[in-house]
């Protein structure tokens, strides 16, 4: 019985070997990726926050959501990932496998900030939790949002493209 699981997982890690090697990346799905050590190519969008303009990343299905900025070594000063929910709700955030801390933005369903906390790289306990419901949320280089006079009670436009997820 063991013998049969061993050669299952083998076969598996095969077969996934080959998949990254043959496919391109945006034909592989977010798991493997982050496997094999490599982010995914995501759309991505400009957002004014504050008085400064950063390109977000689209976080819009599951998969990429729950990547989110994982294994990531750095990140631009001018970059960032926007989360795109599906329903506003109170949502929860961890920094699991993420290597470089973070400002975390929560909007609520009218796209105002309701939260801005500051996140530590590996943190998974305790969470970074919305204090109300929330129907997107921004991950930023650490006291990114400060430097761009970001505060509470802001409005931001988001762009078409950051205002459904898709699952």
């Amino acid at each position: 019985m063991m013998t049969r699981v061993l050669a299952a997982i083998a076969l598996l890690l095969i077969v996934a070997a080959v998949a990254a090697v043959l496919l391109p990346d945006q034909d592989l799905p977010a798991w493997l990726l982050s496997l094999l050590g490599r982010q995914p190519a995501l759309p991505v969008c400009d957002v004014k926050i504050g008085h400064s303009t950063f390109e977000l990343e689209i976080a819009n299905t599951n998969d990429i959501r729950e990547l989110g900025l994982m294994r990531r070594d750095s990140m631009p000063s001018d970059h960032g990932m926007i989360f795109v929910f599906a329903r506003t709700e109170p949502l929860i955030f961890w920094m699991k496998n993420t290597r470089i801390p973070l400002d975390l933005i929560y909007l609520d369903d009218n796209a105002n900030i309701i939260s801005i906390q500051h996140m530590q790289p590996y943190v998974t306990s305790p969470t970074y939790d919305s204090p109300g419901p929330a129907k997107w949320a921004i991950e930023l280089n650490d006291h990114a949002a400060d430097d761009a006079g970001a505060k509470v009670g802001d409005h931001l436009e988001l762009p078409k493209e950051a205002q459904s997820a898709t699952e």
